[in-house]
């Protein structure tokens, strides 16, 4: 039945007037542009990747022209059994390096005493009128040669063998892709003519390599073949002249023989041709998604195929490092420490993904302090809460991010991430919260105990589940100092602890640590850091002690206040976001632990740390702080100072 619905159709298609052919295909592209939402997204975000330096107005006209030329090529593919020879000979023509190529063969074959000359390999892409190639027998001046194309074959077995029977009606002979290598290779052998598509969506099964410096998997059986039988190499196309008019055309390929070399060569020939011009670019189908073996969610945070070809791909682009064009957004935390806990995994996510580009959303007060240590390539501050937030949001779909990681596990975060479009938006749940706008989740399993697992591993078990090969790097930023020890210790002191008072050490018990240390070293000196909502805490604390004791709360910006850390010998402190900035930048730190659990939100990164809590607590954490006397934080420091 199928068969025959699609013959009634080709006929028609075939005796409409042209005027009416145009107004279809125009019709049914502005229906895919306009109507296929996520396919018009497809296509102006792969436009928008590939020439970022040009504005949405020429993407939008590209890709509009594009879908109209996807239809066009559909109703010709429909249409071509049934359009007689000398209407065909009027739509096609060869051009002169087609011409060019076939004669040259075909004269080296028929020379006495040469050598036979090598076959011929046409790698040819889905561009527009692409089965017009099909009828190059006909409409060819030069002798004709043994030529075969390898395609990939319909599910309907009725309308496959009729497809096949009616694109070989010229002479071309067409093997599937299932079964016909070994029939490709017989062609190749007795110096024929083999075309094939290669393609940047191959899969697990391609070799990784760039197109428009993204990492795509590009096929490579072309240069597998042509190595194999030392064949020369054109890229086949079709180039549009009008409606349903194209010449065919054979571009040849310089390479060095090599399987992958060949592979690169088609993918700089493709982008090189797709830049030519604008009419080149429209007629290339954009709607298709062409790095979509990137897209896998397992896979979305590693670089995985068959085989791996991009430092072959940097060398012969003259690069030194991988082109960052794979758009990945992170929603970090909206506090100091958990922010700050993430740095190890942005630094994974980088040596996993060398080709992402990493934007951090962030809270602007974060913003000077990301900058400074360099795990991102650009950053996006957070707007003011509001309906402002969410416009911008909104406003930032026109930046086409490849995936979007939520860090946070609020509707707000995952409100943001649906705003901006992204097609793949990653977050980890817990038992019995739904995140619906999110496209994958990771659940945290039953038997994962958080009190005894900490934080960062929690979020790498969230990563790795989409894909994250590299190990977090807990290296400091910026490690501790070698110098001798300075005559006058620096001590830090982080007295206050803005999201929870009970995390508090007592004021009265920090005077008496400032004394004890002040006695033991007549030359110490104290800085007290904290937020502006600290100072009536720090002022409480400095009262009394004179000038060794020096106030900074609220007097210091992030970066600032990063600044002042690295010049302490030892920092004590609560369990804030500044004992996390601190241990990052590689400072002592002293960390004192009452109610919160060290286990979970402990510090990580590899610089000298000692936790200490009050007697007889937990592991995990639960006991007033104030049981923790500063005679034991006093011979703690001594000990780290030492």
């Amino acid at each position: 039945m199928l068969k025959l619905l699609l013959k009634i159709l080709g006929w028609i298609l075939a005796h409409l007037p042209e005027s009416c052919l145009r107004g279809l295909a125009a019709a049914l592209g502005d229906l895919i542009f306009y109507g296929l939402k996520r396919r018009r997204r497809l296509v102006l975000s792969n436009l928008h990747h590939a020439f970022p330096g040009q504005p949405a107005a020429w993407h939008r006209l590209i890709g509009r022209e594009s879908c109209r030329r996807l239809v066009e090529t559909g109703l010709l593919s429909l249409a071509l059994p049934f359009i007689p020879e000398p209407r065909l000979r009027v739509m096609v023509r060869t051009s002169p390096s087609i011409e060019a190529a076939f004669a040259a063969h075909r004269a080296a074959h028929d020379s006495p005493g040469h050598d036979a000359p090598p076959p011929l390999l046409f790698a040819t892409v889905h561009f527009c009128c692409w089965e017009s190639q099909t009828v190059m027998p006909l409409v060819a001046s030069a002798p004709f040669i043994e030529s075969a194309t390898i395609f990939r074959p319909l599910d309907n077995p009725a309308v496959d063998a009729w497809v096949k029977r009616t694109r070989e009606r010229f002479g071309v002979r067409l093997l599937s892709r299932r079964e016909g290598f070994q029939e490709a290779m017989k062609v190749l052998r007795r110096r024929g003519c083999v075309g094939l598509l290669f393609d940047q969506n191959a899969g697990f099964q391609g070799a990784l390599s760039t197109l428009f410096g993204r990492v795509c998997s590009t096929s490579e059986l072309a240069g597998l073949l042509a190595e194999k039988f030392q064949a020369r190499v054109f890229a086949g196309y079709p180039r549009r002249l009008g409606f349903w008019r194209v010449e065919l055309w054979a571009d040849a390929i310089a390479h060095d023989g090599s399987a992958a070399g060949i592979t690169l060569a088609l993918n700089r020939w493709l982008e090189s041709y797709l830049g030519s011009s604008d009419d080149a670019c429209a007629s290339w189908l954009w709607a298709h998604d062409r790095w979509r073996n990137q897209d896998i969610p397992a896979r979305r945070l590693r670089l995985e195929a068959k085989r791996n070809l991009l430092a072959a791909d940097l060398r012969t682009r003259g690069l030194a490092v991988m082109p960052r064009r794979t758009r990945v957004w992170i929603r970090l935390p909206n506090w100091l420490g958990d922010v700050v806990m993430t740095l190890p995994l942005l630094r994974a996510i980088r040596a996993s993904r060398p080709d992402a580009e990493i934007t951090l959303l962030a809270k602007g007060q974060f913003v000077p302090l990301l900058e400074q240590f360099g795990v991102a390539d650009r950053i996006i501050p957070l707007p003011a809460p509001g309906l402002g937030r969410f416009l911008r949001f909104w406003r930032l779909r026109s930046e086409y991010p490849d995936c979007y990681l939520v860090f946070p596990t609020s509707w707000r975060g995952d409100l943001e991430a649906w705003l901006t479009r992204c097609s793949q938006r990653f977050g980890l749940a817990r038992r019995r919260r739904r995140r619906p706008l999110l496209t994958h989740v990771w659940r945290v399993p039953a038997d994962f105990d958080e009190t005894q697992t900490h934080q960062v591993k929690l979020w790498e078990s969230f990563l790795r589940n989409f894909g994250l090969a590299a190990a977090p790097d807990f290296s400091p930023f910026r490690p501790a100092t070698t110098n001798p020890r300075p005559a006058t210790p620096m001590f830090g002191l982080i007295c206050g602890s803005e999201n929870n008072p009970e995390k508090r050490w007592p004021v009265a018990h920090w005077q008496t640590l400032i004394r004890r240390i002040a006695t033991a070293r007549p030359t110490a000196r104290f800085r007290l850091f904290g937020t502006v909502n600290d100072r009536n805490v720090t002022a409480d604390v400095a009262r009394n002690l004179g000038p060794i004791v020096e106030d900074l709360a609220g007097h210091t910006g992030l970066a600032a206040f990063a600044a002042s850390l690295v010049e302490c010998d030892v920092l004590i402190t609560n369990d804030t976001g500044g004992m996390h900035l601190a241990n990052a930048l590689g400072v002592s730190v002293l960390a004192l632990f009452g109610p919160t659990n060290p286990r979970r939100t402990g510090p990580v990164f590899h610089a000298p740390v000692r936790v200490l809590q009050p007697p007889d607590c937990a592991p995990t954490g639960g006991k007033n702080l104030a049981a923790l006397s500063p005679d034991v934080v006093f011979a703690a420091a001594e000990e780290m100072l030492a």
